[in-house]
């Protein structure tokens, strides 16, 4: 594999956890890094959050390998911080690739790292649950599982946020839309993304 052979990219030091399930999806779910549990299976979201996120699915009626989930850094950052710019950056192109090639309808990135990638301007408790267009690609930001973890409101939004899911999909698929309102203009610097707010609701 071309990145695992990428001795310029970050954090050699743990392990490559690139991503599982169908490259032929409609819904890509996206983390930010893997934590312990993922570097030492190399697998992506196989711990306690990664066990909340996979319930959801099938909570859904869905396979777990029906839909693809990956992170934008593929190697666990020490002590489970945060991933910072620089390797946010590094891994980019990769993930760019990953998302080309598996061109779903719908991107689900799971937390504020993850949906600032798409969306540099949206904050994550004012727009999860929201559905957004980023370029070709929609973009349903959600609480990362780890965040709803950490207490009862965080897990309603959620929940909430999950279970809109199929709607959303299925509004992608008719282009049935009620409400469109365009977000503010991105900088060069965030890439011009035109971001489109699409109220399901």
């Amino acid at each position: 594999m071309e990145m695992a052979g990428d001795k310029n990219l970050p954090l050699q030091e743990s392990n490559l956890v690139f991503g599982e399930g169908n490259p032929d999806c409609e819904v890509l779910f996206i983390g930010e890094a893997p934590g312990f549990n993922e570097d030492r299976e190399k697998r992506p979201f196989v711990g306690r959050a990664g066990q909340l996120l996979r319930k959801y699915i099938r909570d859904l009626g869905w396979q777990e390998n029906s839909v693809y989930i990956t992170n934008i850094v593929k190697r666990r950052p020490p002590e489970n911080r945060d991933p910072n710019p620089e390797e946010i950056e590094s891994y980019k192109p990769y993930l760019a690739r990953q998302i080309d090639i598996i061109n779903p309808k719908i991107i689900v990135p799971l937390g504020r790292f993850s949906m600032n990638y798409f969306l540099p301007l949206a904050k994550i408790t004012r727009d999860q649950g929201k559905l957004f267009k980023a370029g070709k690609y929609f973009i349903l930001p959600m609480l990362h599982p780890a965040a709803a973890l950490r207490g009862n409101e965080a897990m309603k939004m959620f929940e909430e946020s999950f279970r809109k899911i199929p709607s959303a999909l299925n509004k992608i698929r008719t282009g049935e839309f009620t409400e469109i309102t365009e977000e503010p203009e991105q900088s060069k610097k965030e890439q011009r993304f035109e971001d489109v707010q699409t109220k399901l609701f």
